[in-house]
């Protein structure tokens, strides 16, 4: 239709009086440049309902319940993409920026979707702890809320995910029980205590892998993550792991209390 009306114009450009009025009233000009904006707008709002379709897919994988060798990244970026209202934060917070660091890892065997659960459960504490850290009015203004995501292939061929934010950390008392069913630091109602129970079961007894959550070396919390790559490599994880662990426990000093569950 607009190029039906873009072609009588050239091909007719000076229309009779009362008609070129007709075309001032309607301002069709203006609804011709409107027409493209909307148009674009649907293309891109289906593009991106598209994206959250094919993220909701990868993340859920609902129709494989047996394990399968995954791209460990995409299910990282497919959870980010789930999380993305929740990083813009909340009204007059901050927007939290992912800084990602990607090593070149292989396809992982593993149970995607609830390898993905483990992530999801660890990105959003990490998140509401650095919103509720910008509403306490505890954090310079000059310091971004900041959530690094680094995996790296280790020389036992396990695959090895750490996540760290800089929030204001958990105490050493805390992280000793965070992972014990039902065991909350958030107020009645806005949690159950079993994400991080429930992650703990996926990786360590699912994956035969590793989880742990140290105190970062610049402050906030550091959890890491290490699975093998092959279900038959598990006995090699908790060497690598408990390294990783030890020298991110070393930084343990002045952390304040971090709402988990």
């Amino acid at each position: 239709m607009i190029e039906l009306v873009e072609h009588y114009q050239t091909c007719y450009p000076n229309p009779n009086e009362e008609l070129q009025e007709h075309l001032e009233t309607l301002d069709v000009e203006f609804m011709i440049e409107d027409a493209y904006k909307l148009l674009e707008s649907l293309r891109l709002g289906a593009d991106r309902i598209r994206q959250i379709v094919l993220s909701l897919r990868n993340f859920s994988r609902l129709d494989e319940s047996d394990t399968k060798a995954v791209d460990i990244h995409e299910g990282i970026d497919s959870t980010l993409l789930i999380l993305q209202s929740k990083l813009r934060g909340k009204a007059g917070s901050q927007l939290i920026e992912i800084v990602k660091t990607y090593g070149s890892l292989p396809l992982v065997e593993c149970y995607p979707s609830q390898l993905n659960q483990v992530f999801m459960n660890i990105l959003a504490n990490a998140i509401d702890a650095l919103d509720e850290h910008v509403a306490s009015g505890q954090r310079a203004e000059s310091s971004v809320p900041t959530i690094c995501i680094h995996t790296e292939l280790t020389e036992k061929q396990t695959a090895l995910i750490q996540i760290t934010d800089n929030g204001p950390g958990i105490p050493e008392p805390i992280r000793t029980k965070m992972f014990d069913p039902f065991f909350t630091t958030k107020p009645v109602g806005k949690g159950t205590g079993l994400g991080l129970s429930i992650s703990h079961e996926i990786v360590v007894e699912k994956h035969k892998g590793y989880i742990a959550c140290v105190a970062a070396p610049d402050g906030g919390t550091r959890f890491i993550i290490e699975v093998p790559c092959k279900q038959t490599q598990w006995g090699n994880v908790q060497h690598t792991a408990n390294a990783v662990a030890a020298k991110g426990s070393e930084n343990t000093a002045n952390t304040a209390e971090l709402a988990i569950g």
